[in-house]
């Protein structure tokens, strides 16, 4: 049970989708072990992700390091020099990491759907599953959380 103190769904899922290219590029920058100045330098200067504007390289560069941070330099590894495939579990296994949320929706209500062999999800679970979210974490905000891609 979900303490008080303790908020279970707080990472960020408005960011979107796991950005595998733009986390190519932050598993490289984790591993070669840079400092701050150098990774501002490549997020701002260089724009190695490519935005349009220095709040959402800051934004994105940000979600992107939180979830990584989260794993082993083996698991960067796995991002920056696999496969399509490959990378994209990887991405995905970190996002679930960084993300409760997401990661209780694949495990409570995509594993149930797979077992009574739906073949696709309503948009209708998603509303459903925060709602359950709010039982489990009364400090769940009720603003719209974006439905995962």
């Amino acid at each position: 049970m979900i303490g008080t103190e303790e908020k279970r769904y707080s990472a960020d899922l408005t960011a979107g989708s796991l950005k595998v290219p733009e986390s190519r590029m932050m598993a490289d920058l984790l591993l070669q072990g840079i400092g701050e100045k150098e990774w501002d330098d490549a997020l701002y200067s260089q724009n190695i992700l490519q935005t349009r504007n220095p709040e959402t390289a800051r934004r994105l560069g940000r979600l992107i390091r939180a979830r990584l941070a989260l794993m082993k330099p083996e698991l960067w590894k796995l991002v920056r020099d696999g496969s399509s495939v490959v990378a994209t579990q990887a991405c995905l296994a970190a996002a679930i990491k960084h993300s409760p949320l997401l990661g209780d929706f694949l495990d409570l209500v995509v594993r149930e759907q797979f077992r009574l062999f739906r073949p696709k999800l309503s948009k209708q679970l998603w509303e459903d599953y925060l709602m359950e979210c709010r039982g489990r974490d009364p400090e769940m905000p009720y603003q719209s959380i974006p439905r995962p891609r």
